[in-house]
């Protein structure tokens, strides 16, 4: 059974709402689906699982970035159940998303490089489930957009200064094929996320948003045809390869 639309989906369906033209992304002749916006051949939503994990995001999305074909934000609401995702405001934040970093219910952590915090910023690369009060899930925050609109985020935003940061150096160059930062060591979202998952301690799913990371980016370059021919592998063998990093997570008990 299809599992229902999750809160990018709607984020995604509300901007087209207010747009006053069509989003002219790559590839615009491409039949894609509405809701993976991958080319219906390599669609993936029947293959999409919720992982079980005491995690939650939040993804704060830069005006037209939810719009975007190639946006790997989406792929963490896809397999994380309590995913968040609201448009960025830097004068009127959403009253919901202000409630979410107001919650009992949570714990805000801002995911960001730690050579932007603030003087005096609480800065960690790893938080222990067992270090958080009583009750509370762990929230991270992601900027979702091009790493300068991350940046401006992340400086006009008055409701997230202070929260502590969640930071870390990754130890591999980014694999983004799609849309790389200007600089090696800059992640797409989705990437960010399975380092993140790792420093909450939950490196299974950490694994498992790779491989559903790795199955994004191959079928985006397929439905686009960048790949020369010899460098073609069958799309089985991401679709296998995510199949068993989720076998693999949901194994583990959190």
């Amino acid at each position: 059974m299809a599992l229902a639309p999750h809160a990018v989906h709607r984020l995604y369906e509300y901007r087209k709402s207010i747009s006053t033209k069509p989003f002219g992304a790559r590839g615009k002749k491409l039949i894609r689906c509405h809701l993976c916006l991958l080319g219906e051949q390599f669609c993936t939503c029947s293959l999409r699982k919720q992982l079980t994990t005491q995690v939650s995001f939040l993804l704060l999305m830069y005006n037209d970035e939810v719009l975007k074909p190639t946006n790997s934000g989406r792929l963490i609401a896809d397999l994380i159940p309590d995913t968040h995702a609201f448009l960025w405001s830097r004068t009127e934040p959403a009253p919901e998303l202000l409630a979410l970093l107001a919650s009992n219910d949570y714990q805000p952590f801002l995911v960001f490089p730690a050579q932007y915090a603030d003087q005096g910023q609480t800065v960690l690369t790893e938080v222990p489930m067992a270090s958080l009060s009583e009750g509370k899930r762990p929230l991270l925050i992601m900027l979702d957009g091009s790493w300068r609109e991350a940046i401006k985020m992340f400086r006009k935003s008055t409701y997230l200064q202070g929260l502590p940061m969640l930071s870390f150096d990754p130890d591999t160059l980014a694999t983004y094929a799609l849309r790389k930062g200007s600089h090696d060591f800059q992640l797409g979202t989705a990437e960010v996320a399975s380092l993140a998952l790792a420093a909450m301690g939950e490196e299974a799913n950490g694994k498992a948003l790779t491989a559903w990371f790795d199955l994004f980016v191959e079928s985006s370059l397929l439905g686009r045809n960048r790949r020369c021919r010899e460098d073609i592998l069958p799309i089985s063998e991401f679709t296998d390869a995510f199949e068993a990093a989720y076998s693999a997570a949901n194994s583990v008990k959190l």
